[in-house]
């Protein structure tokens, strides 16, 4: 079915929500005031919203180094409909409670703009398990955009709902890209997304041979170190390399 979305209207002159003024919330306040939006920030905490403000003020100057941009504005409110009024992008950061994430996206699906895009980032739980109380219509607007922890790493994942438009995901690469982030795509719904799968992998043999007593952390971390950081190996590259030269072997032998 050809799809009918198109990019919010006026995107540039409307703010970005954040729902949830915690740790990672206020960052990515900095990272969307950064690349020149206004930021409408919802907590019902007074002193979430006032730490929110207070890290704003000390940092997003130096988050706006990055894009060049002069900074938009951030403001706080505990009220959600204040802060998606004429929303282009919310992006839910509210604690890793699933029922508190299905009940934020219902309230979303009846208050936000009605092509405003809505997103999770969430790094427990895929978008599609936020669904419960969201229309039809609602689900094409709907991903994970899971960020890590800004600015020391502006790595954002980008993940289907199941349902999202497929034009979302371009329009949001070259948007996070004008906020200084680096955006991947996750092709399906995976737990874990990339990142994380990864991540959960190399911890996994690294506490195994830990537990075998083969080797110890330092020796492991100085192992990293010189193979991964300084030496740049790349895991998809190293494996088509192996595999290459498994293929010479493979045809030099058949020849013999």
């Amino acid at each position: 079915m050809h799809s009918t979305w198109q990019p919010p209207t006026n995107y540039r002159q409307r703010p970005v929500a954040i729902l949830g003024a915690g740790v990672l919330g206020r960052r990515l306040a900095c990272v969307w005031a950064s690349a020149g939006y206004n930021v409408h920030v919802r907590d019902p905490s007074p002193q979430q919203r006032e730490d929110c403000l207070a890290y704003v003020r000390d940092n997003v100057a130096a988050y706006a180094e990055s894009t060049g941009q002069k900074p938009g504005t951030v403001g706080t409110t505990e009220s959600l409909e204040e802060a998606v009024d004429n929303a282009w992008l919310v992006i839910e950061a509210v604690p890793e409670k699933i029922q508190l994430k299905i009940d934020a996206f219902a309230e979303l699906d009846a208050r936000a703009p009605s092509d405003c895009i809505l997103a999770s980032n969430s790094s427990s739980y895929k978008s599609s398990e936020m669904l419960e109380k969201v229309s039809e219509a609602t689900k094409s607007r709907i991903l994970n955009m899971h960020y890590y922890m800004p600015p020391q790493c502006m790595i954002v994942e980008l993940m289907t709902d199941g349902h999202t438009a497929a034009e979302i995901f371009p329009f949001m690469v070259e948007r996070s890209k004008e906020a200084a982030t680096v955006p991947y795509v996750a092709r399906k719904e995976s737990t874990g997304f990339i990142f994380n799968r990864l991540w959960a992998a190399v911890k996994r043999e690294v506490l195994t041979m830990l537990a075998e007593g083969v080797s110890v952390p330092e020796e492991i971390d100085s192992m990293w170190k010189e193979m991964f950081v300084k030496g740049g190996v790349l895991p998809c590259r190293t494996m088509d390399g192996t595999y290459a030269l498994f293929l010479f072997l493979a045809a030099v032998s058949k020849s013999d």
